[in-house]
């Protein structure tokens, strides 16, 4: 079992090209696909501008219920003349729409994607990819149902530092893996009187904060394991924000410990009060094996054991191109891959966080086989 999920997280996002190619799509005769954004908030606005500067790439469509959103949107992509709308179904029956990026809340990734799917289109869909393990099962069988190329928002995985980091600790640079040290701390929630208050304190929307944001961290421990984790035991709950805003049904704050078929363990821990400027940093990613640590969230710093106590750099630093994600996406429909995120990425990520989160609900242990999702 050991083996078949390591295959399954490193072979899955490595895609053989010859592979790939068979998903790509014609070119359009402008060379350009048509591409439509749905959601143009905060992520989608960003991803936005990513579609604009791909020479392969034309907006024909924005979509968003808040109006202010879509003229925003529809401004900054004045340049291809994009049509509006506010009902994104509308945007899957247009025959000529041949790409799709979803950055909605995340109660609505799954349907979209699928109907994307369904209509021919490739879909670009933000992190998480469901909400649920009953949603990600679906998208599961959609994706595997269809011809066309699905790359999940878990951008970290195009991080060319961060990749020949997680490359060097698969090759044994630290052996085995055995424990890995997480967390992802801010200094305080999103504005309750922001844009997206009206959904992210909603958990059957959001999902939660482990859900909607912490899944890019569990992903890179997943990433880094060489695996997805057998079991889960957590405890969570509101202990600063207790209805802040009013109705909030979201923790602020969780610890979690995974168990890896392999017998690596990892611990993570997550909160919205850390003060600014605390030692230790918010966000970090140690990973512990036989023959030394490896600090892979920013540094890449290789602590080997036994030493002096000084670091060499396993990986040296990179600038990506802050849309290098998106770029792919367009890479693997015109040229046929690789995909950096494809599903199996994408589904294995957000059941890591989906098992947290009954973890710490139930505070106790969830099997992955709890989830009823076979990969």
């Amino acid at each position: 079992m050991n083996s078949k999920r390591r295959t399954f997280l490193l072979g899955s996002a490595l895609a053989a090209p010859a592979a790939l190619a068979q998903r790509a799509s014609a070119q359009t005769s402008s060379g350009r696909v048509p591409t439509a954004v749905i959601g143009t908030g905060n992520r989608g606005s960003h991803l936005l501008r990513g579609i604009l500067e791909q020479p392969n790439a034309k907006v024909a469509a924005v979509c968003d219920i808040k109006p202010d959103r879509l003229d925003a949107a529809a401004s900054a992509a004045a340049k291809d003349n994009p049509k509006t709308y506010s009902d994104w179904r509308q945007i899957i029956d247009r025959k000529d729409i041949e790409a799709v990026f979803i950055a909605t809340p995340p109660q609505l990734h799954t349907e979209m994607a699928i109907a994307a799917l369904q209509s021919g289109k490739h879909v670009y869909c933000e992190k998480p990819v469901g909400v649920t393990a009953r949603q990600v099962q679906d998208l599961m069988v959609a994706v595997a149902a269809s011809d066309r190329v699905f790359v999940s928002g878990q951008q970290l995985r195009s991080h060319t530092q961060m990749t020949e980091a997680v490359a060097k600790i698969h090759d044994g640079v630290i052996g085995k893996v055995a424990m890995v040290k997480a967390q992802r701390h801010a200094e305080r929630d999103l504005p309750y009187d922001g844009s997206s208050a009206d959904w992210y304190y909603n958990v059957l929307k959001s999902g939660g904060y482990l859900i909607e944001q912490s899944v890019h961290n569990l992903d890179v421990c997943n990433w880094a394991v060489g695996e997805y984790p057998a079991r889960c035991s957590g405890f969570g709950g509101m202990l600063v924000h207790p209805n802040e805003p009013a109705g909030r049904t979201i923790f602020d704050s969780g610890v979690l410990i995974y168990e890896y078929p392999s017998g690596a363990i990892m611990t993570f821990t997550q909160n919205v009060f850390q003060p600014r400027g605390f030692p230790g940093g918010s966000q970090n990613v140690h990973v512990f094996g036989q023959k030394g640590a490896v600090d892979l969230m920013y540094s890449t710093n290789l602590y080997p054991d036994g030493g002096d106590g000084k670091p060499t750099v396993l990986a040296q630093p990179v600038k990506d191109d802050q849309h290098k994600h998106t770029t792919a996406f367009y890479t693997c429909i015109t040229k046929g891959g690789p995909n950096p995120a494809d599903i199996t990425v994408g589904a294995s990520a957000a059941l890591t966080a989906i098992m947290g989160h009954m973890a710490m609900v139930k505070k106790g242990t969830v099997d992955w086989i709890d989830l009823g999702v076979l990969l």
